[in-house]
């Protein structure tokens, strides 16, 4: 089995995987996931009891979800990538870049206060900011993997704490999801993830 990203150094995977290199030493693709599934259900009600005013949705907010979800699992759990990382036709940022793009990402939501005022205004411009942010952290991926993951639960605690459910994404198909975010990386058009995340927000 091919890996399923292209990436400069291949013994970050498996030999013929796409299991990534773990703790556990575990080479089965299906175990892993689930157990990969398992930590992230877990971690979606630990961070999400733990939002309260003090809260901020900056960098190291978003850091500390991937490390504390996965660390358990991966020595690089919360790590920067400094290295390419292609998919497909996508190409991510690149490797020596990922630190200042953050950085810069994280400063604009900064100034929108990390949109934690955005309970009162319409959902419209709400789904709007969520998908602009969420396609700039697509196209960043910063982590060696697992990056769509937990850029989908830092949106979904931001819209939390705004008083709406977690974005609910059963509506659409895979394909359709897939296609939103190879737009938002290819093209830095967010207008389809825009309307997929609208009609998945409810209060």
């Amino acid at each position: 089995m091919a890996s399923k990203y292209q990436l400069v150094d291949s013994k970050f995977y498996y030999d013929n995987s796409d299991v990534p290199v773990n703790k556990f030493d575990i080479k089965d693709a299906q175990t892993i996931h689930e157990i990969e599934k398992e930590l992230l259900e877990e971690a979606y009600n630990i961070f999400f009891n733990e939002l309260n005013e003090q809260t901020h949705f900056d960098e190291a907010y978003f850091v500390s979800l991937h490390k504390r979800t996965f660390e358990s699992l991966y020595d690089w759990a919360g790590l920067y990538r400094d290295f390419n990382m292609t998919k497909g036709e996508s190409r991510f940022c690149q490797g020596e870049f990922i630190k200042s793009s953050s950085r810069k990402i994280f400063e604009e939501l900064k100034a929108d206060n990390y949109l934690k005022e955005y309970a009162s205004i319409p959902k419209s411009a709400f789904a709007k900011k969520l998908a602009y942010y969420k396609c700039e952290l697509n196209a960043l991926h910063p982590f060696y993997e697992l990056n769509g993951r937990i850029t989908r639960m830092f949106i979904d605690m931001i819209a939390a704490y705004n008083g709406y459910k977690f974005i609910d994404y059963s509506q659409i198909s895979p394909k359709e999801y897939i296609d939103s975010a190879i737009e938002c990386v290819q093209f830095a058009d967010s207008t389809a993830l825009e309307k997929i995340i609208c009609n998945g927000l409810s209060k």
